[in-house]
């Protein structure tokens, strides 16, 4: 593979949060299903949540056993599949949306295998920026971490409230483009409150490792944003993205814009 594929693809996500971290802005990180509520009205999601201020959009694969996902994403990526939206169709539905923003590719291990030994480089060919493998821990399989690491995507490493100091150094090491803190423990869904241990778990995380730092998991309302703004250089927010996608996308991209402004201040 060509230097010129990594520079063009991962590094995007480094420029990004380089360019906000100068500009003193958090990033707005929406993630949402492929092919949900359709193929069509997916790819106009993407480009609304562009346009109402996403620095960086997660697309999750389709998947049919989505262990560490709520109800909410369970049933968007039900729908993708009933739909025929697999690994290619995602694909060229990121090719489709043809966005300016980089875009990561949210997934479980096994769609991705599915998808060949080219797969990481036909995502970057198709516009993708950076893989997330949610079942991919530490050391579980080094082959396969060796495969995502050298690959031309940003390889985004995962790290809970209960890791371990020392496991935040080791993970932190193996990824790039930035670290993504799931906020609690348990499966994906809307919340009523962030957890109180939160700005104590972002401190260990920046002690761990110099790359940004995004929250996610229970993320829903302008105000919870603007917390977690204050806390970490990027806000993760998913299920009430795709729930709103559920009504519609004008909906989607509405509920997008009020957080924009809420990790904004305004």
């Amino acid at each position: 593979m060509a230097s010129g594929s990594v520079t063009i693809s991962s590094d995007r996500i480094a420029q990004r949060f380089a360019e906000l971290r100068r500009a003193n802005r958090r990033a707005f990180v929406p993630y949402v299903t492929a092919g949900h509520p359709d193929v069509a009205r997916s790819v106009a999601l993407l480009q609304g949540l562009e346009s109402a201020g996403a620095d960086v959009v997660e697309v999750g694969v389709p998947f049919s056993d989505p262990m560490a996902d709520g109800a909410v994403i369970q049933a968007s990526s039900q729908k993708a599949l009933e739909q025929g939206v697999r690994f290619d169709q995602v694909l060229e539905i990121i090719s489709r949306a043809s966005l300016a923003i980089p875009v990561v590719l949210f997934s479980y291990l096994n769609p991705l295998l599915r998808g060949g030994a080219d797969a990481l480089q036909r995502a970057a060919d198709a516009g993708a920026h950076g893989v997330l493998v949610i079942d991919l821990p530490l050391g579980a399989d080094p082959e396969r971490e060796a495969w995502f690491g050298d690959g031309p995507l940003a390889f985004i490493r995962l790290v809970a409230p209960t890791t371990p100091q020392e496991r935040m150094r080791a993970i932190a090491k193996t990824g790039s483009g930035f670290v993504y803190l799931v906020s609690r423990l348990g499966v994906t869904g809307v919340r009523d409150e962030l957890p109180p241990d939160l700005p104590e778990t972002v401190a260990r995380v920046r002690a761990a490792t110099t790359l940004p730092l995004c929250v996610g998991f229970g993320i829903s309302r302008p105000e919870q944003a603007r917390a977690v703004g204050r806390l970490a250089d990027g806000v993760v927010v998913g299920s009430a993205i795709v729930r709103a996608a559920d009504e519609s996308v004008e909906a989607a991209v509405s509920l997008a814009t009020a957080l924009r402004r809420g990790i904004d201040g305004e």
